[in-house]
């Protein structure tokens, strides 16, 4: 999972430069599946943050 929430970031800064001066709307968050389950995520771009809101584990 970390390795995806890592790369998850580095695309959130390669496609929104510049996150404070940002006025419009975020974009919309997703599911990332992973071995063993899925995370979902939301993206704040103005406060230059990526939350994980969700875990889930499926237990393989």
């Amino acid at each position: 999972m970390e390795s995806k929430a890592e790369e998850l970031v580095r695309a959130a800064e390669a496609l929104q430069v510049h996150g404070q001066a940002h006025d419009g709307v975020d974009p919309k968050g997703g599911d990332i599946i992973i071995p063993g389950g899925m995370f979902t995520y939301q993206v704040v771009i103005r406060s230059e943050r990526i939350y994980i809101v969700q875990i889930t584990y499926l237990g393989f």
